[in-house]
């Protein structure tokens, strides 16, 4: 979709042209097979398609000939500052004229291939919000007549900050997926890592892009004792470290340090990788360094105040103190309305009760979590917790 956004100008026909090519393909490749070049055959169809609508409309103006002339072209002949289609597609979709919100939303959408619905549990929304809010973004691009084209250069540090968040987020949905049957998405989270080291090289000395890229590193490590066989997910006191992948850990330590090395202070992203370090050289749950880990989170809450910050943290404070000490801290955030919604909060609250020994309450917490929760594979597992609390 992003080398047809980038041959029509138009975001909006763009994803309406892919999906058509998509719905030709699953028609004929039922038939005829799997073309040699899968990418390629979709994105002549799209192209052509694109072609056909100009006919009709008898707008046969200079664009229709440019795109049609593409077709014969190899789009390696023509030089671009960003050569991956993916990355340019989100640099192009975080142009200022949307708010931050708006940015991420729809990159979420375009790039990533997320649902309204997905995308809504990423940001805490309802689905419709979060459908008005992306049709809103690419009416902005239409009326704005933002051209569909890669930023200057110069232009790349305003709009590294959404980038980044857009990869982060794709990232988590792939870390930990919200619905679904599947507790882990690696495609997704293997593109944002590739996305991630190619900001990383693009800016290179930036040093968020590179904390990104090690707190991707460092919790990819993980993904193969994440779950079990039957694909249930696996908490972290749970995992065979054995199986963390220590490659990954010594890149994510590395672009960590790499990260340091621009000596500005730790960002949200290297503040995180920081955290995930200290556990990937834990040899347990019971040797992880807690007090460290809480005042990285006390430092991450005051660079980037966020109620997930502070639910982690207290989360920290419970193995560092003690869950009464922990369980002031989320009392708090249920006092303020945080998390509305969110299967996170009573169920981070309903484990520290029960290590209180106040099994009814945390029965009723878990079970609460269990039905706010959209993913088959986690709600199974607080299900079998709050069961286990009978």
């Amino acid at each position: 979709m992003a080398t047809v956004a980038r041959m029509t100008g138009d975001l909006a026909l763009a994803e309406d042209l892919a999906q058509e090519a998509v719905a030709e393909a699953l028609e004929q490749w039922s038939a005829q097979g799997v073309p040699r070049n899968p990418a390629a055959w979709l994105t002549a169809v799209a192209k052509r398609r694109a072609i056909d609508g100009f006919r009709r409309r008898e707008r046969l103006d200079a664009r229709h000939e440019a795109i049609a002339r593409d077709l014969g072209e190899s789009a390696e002949d023509v030089w671009e500052p960003i050569a991956d289609d993916g990355l340019r597609l989100v640099f192009t979709a975080c142009h200022p004229v949307l708010s931050r919100e708006a940015q991420v939303a729809l990159t979420l959408r375009v790039v990533g291939g997320l649902g309204s619905d997905e995308i809504a549990r990423l940001f805490l929304v309802p689905t419709a919000t979060m459908q008005q809010r992306i049709v809103r973004a690419k009416r902005t691009l239409t009326e704005a007549r933002v051209p569909f084209e890669v930023p200057d250069h110069t232009e790349w540090a305003g709009r590294l900050g959404a980038v980044l968040n857009v990869v982060y987020l794709i990232f988590t949905e792939g870390y930990a997926a919200t619905s679904g049957d599947r507790w882990v998405r690696r495609e997704l989270a293997d593109e944002a890592l590739r996305l991630g080291r190619l900001v990383g090289a693009l800016v290179p000395g930036e040093p968020e892009p590179w904390g990104l890229v090690a707190l991707m590193e460092i919790q990819s490590s993980r993904f193969a004792s994440r779950s079990d066989a039957s694909g249930a997910p696996m908490l972290l006191a749970d995992q065979d470290r054995r199986r963390w992948d220590r490659n990954a850990i010594t890149r994510g330590r590395a672009a960590l340090a790499r990260s340091d090395v621009a000596a500005r202070g730790r960002g949200p992203y290297a503040l995180q990788a920081a955290i995930a370090e200290c556990h990937a050289v834990a040899p347990s749950v019971d040797d992880t360094d807690w007090d460290r880990i809480v005042v990285l989170y006390e430092a991450l809450g005051r660079v980037a105040p966020n109620p997930v910050v502070d639910l982690n943290r207290a989360v920290a404070v419970s193995m560092a103190q003690d869950a009464a000490a922990a369980l002031v801290i989320v009392d708090e955030l249920v006092e303020a309305g945080a998390l509305t919604g969110s299967h996170l909060l009573p169920s981070v609250r309903g484990e520290l009760l029960a290590r209180m020994e106040r099994r009814e309450e945390a029965r009723v917490e878990l079970l609460t979590a269990a039905s706010l929760a959209r993913n088959d594979r986690e709600r199974a597992v607080l299900e079998a917790k709050a069961a286990g609390l009978r």
